[in-house]
């Protein structure tokens, strides 16, 4: 049975490490989104739905292994409340940090309204790869409450093919509400939804709101900001096996 961490923007699977030593369980994978430190397959655009279409066909794979609990962070969050709109059946259960996506009235931050601008959104990413190492961990650390040594690695992260792939992917998804909300109704598999109440790029409101459309619980993380698991890793970790617990 194992457990399956999606994780988001602008980032790897590393982001996940400091909250995987806190998890008593052992059957953990971590993906790698195409384009995000790994490149991307001929021919992939890097769209929200190419993402979803590789996502679900990575859990076909893995699903050998015994049903799956699902956990997303940020893009990985709102890629996982598109999984569980339209194949349920793939999970055991599931956990979202992003459900304010599978809201009918979303509206992105003001970052994502840049990188869905041509030219405004390549001329950001130039001038974010040019800015040396230390700047952007810092950005990280004083305006988002990483540490030190957690922000030096996000701000590491980020190259040429990964901001391609987050232009595309924002790019694709100007009215993501509008096209996902409707389904993230009702949803079968039990699941859960995080809220750290310092996020910035998420309305606490609209999480709420999408949690009671699919049916799903509720976790608030006060305190803690967009990148949670790397602020309080054990508490993360707690939040989620709280949940598997209660599915069984």
């Amino acid at each position: 049975m194992p457990v399956v961490l999606v994780h988001g923007v602008p980032e790897t699977p590393a982001v996940w490490d400091p909250l995987r030593s806190q998890l008593a369980r052992t059957d953990v994978v971590a993906l790698q989104l195409p384009g995000f430190g790994t490149p991307r397959p001929a021919g992939f655009g890097s769209t929200k739905e190419e993402y979803v279409d590789w996502v679900v066909g990575e859990l076909e794979r893995i699903a050998g292994d015994g049903p799956i609990d699902l956990v997303g962070h940020d893009w990985g969050g709102g890629f996982v409340v598109r999984v569980v709109s339209t194949r349920p059946d793939l999970v055991r259960s599931w956990v979202t940090d992003a459900a304010a996506v599978g809201a009918d009235e979303f509206e992105w931050h003001e970052f994502a309204k840049i990188w869905q601008t041509p030219g405004e959104g390549e001329q950001f990413f130039e001038q974010q790869l040019a800015t040396p190492l230390e700047e952007r961990g810092a950005v990280f650390e004083m305006m988002f409450g990483v540490p030190h040594d957690e922000a030096l690695a996000l701000g590491s992260w980020g190259d040429e093919e990964m901001a391609e792939s987050i232009l595309a992917l924002y790019r694709s998804a100007v009215d993501v509400g509008d096209e996902w909300g409707p389904g993230f109704r009702d949803i079968a598999a039990p699941g859960l939804v995080l809220i750290p109440t310092e996020d910035t790029f998420l309305s606490a409101d609209l999480a709420r709101k999408a949690a009671a459309r699919a049916g799903a619980n509720v976790t608030e993380l006060d305190g803690l900001g967009h990148w949670w698991m790397l602020q309080d890793p054990a508490r993360g970790a707690g939040a989620l096996e709280a949940h598997w617990s209660s599915v069984g």
